[in-house]
């Protein structure tokens, strides 16, 4: 059981953020049922000989393996066709990301808090809720997640057709600059990662009490939202390892130019996100009285 409930807090660390729901709602002056969780160490040695910490980069895996799985897949789908009308479209490739998201980390966030994406644990690091060890371990699973699940589709597409639909892979398009698509990545994985941080804020939990959320909820929508803004001007990364991962398994010229920006878009991102939430939301100082 105390494996568990370590690994059940937010980012897997052994710092534990929840906080019960249901109880009566409390006013400003009334003492909040609420403690400051320690941040996470910069490097926690006794992480490395733990099992939870690779069964949580294993869920973390598994999680980006099938995200790319279904979401590429549906990219596959609509671009084959000639008319979008004789597919889901614009809005499903939306649902399809989005909609994943929710499942996933509604499945991954009791083990390893749920990330599938680089920029959310580089967010979530930066807030110091999670470790550099498990933050640079979550990434690197997260990125070969990404290439097996790219390379699924391809299999399954097979290499012409995978070629000739572009892979999935991000890129900014015609009629947009480079600019146009880094402010794109930079205010998409903003909205993204504020959310998250939002949704998974133990001090709300306390202070609103009285409101349940399911946190997976405004996340995966939170990302439909901003796949319907963005597609048609990058295809929508907001999420390094699914752009190196299709980048990697479509293997062409086309993007590599472009692919810097779906990392450093993402990044600027989450740490923007990160700033905003922890000194003007949480109102965390940078020193300590």
């Amino acid at each position: 059981m105390e494996a568990k409930e370590q690994d059940v807090s937010l980012g897997a660390n052994k710092f534990p953020e929840r906080q019960p729901l249901g109880i009566a709602a409390q006013s400003q002056d009334e003492p909040k049922d609420y403690q400051e969780p320690p941040p996470a160490p910069l490097f926690e040695p006794s992480e490395l000989t733990s099992w939870s910490f690779y069964r949580a980069g294993i869920a973390e895996f598994i999680a980006t393996f099938l995200f790319l799985y279904i979401t590429v897949l549906t990219v596959m789908g609509v671009v084959r066709e000639s008319s979008k009308c004789k597919t889901v479209g614009i809005q499903g490739i939306a649902w399809a990301f989005g909609g994943m998201i929710f499942a996933l980390v509604y499945c991954t966030a009791g083990i390893s808090g749920g990330h599938i994406n680089p920029a959310v644990t580089f967010g979530l690091f930066l807030a110091r809720k999670l470790s550099l060890t498990r933050a640079l371990f979550y990434m690197v699973m997260q990125v070969l997640g990404a290439i097996c699940g790219a390379g699924v589709v391809k299999g399954f597409e097979g290499k012409t057709r995978f070629g000739d639909l572009k892979g999935g892979a991000n890129f900014v398009n015609p009629g947009y600059t480079k600019g146009d698509g880094l402010g794109a990545e930079i205010v998409g994985t903003f909205i993204l990662v504020y959310t998250v941080f939002s949704a998974t804020d133990a001090k709300r939990s306390a202070r609103d009490s009285h409101v349940p959320i399911l946190a997976p909820l405004p996340i995966g929508f939170a990302v439909f939202l901003v796949h319907l803004a963005t597609i048609p001007i990058t295809g929508t990364g907001i999420n390094p390892a699914r752009s190196l991962g299709a980048a990697i398994i479509f293997n062409k010229d086309l993007g590599w130019d472009d692919h810097w920006i779906f990392w450093v878009g993402p990044f600027i991102g989450a740490a923007l996100a990160a700033l905003y939430h922890q000194v003007v939301i949480r109102a965390i100082p940078f020193k300590s009285k």
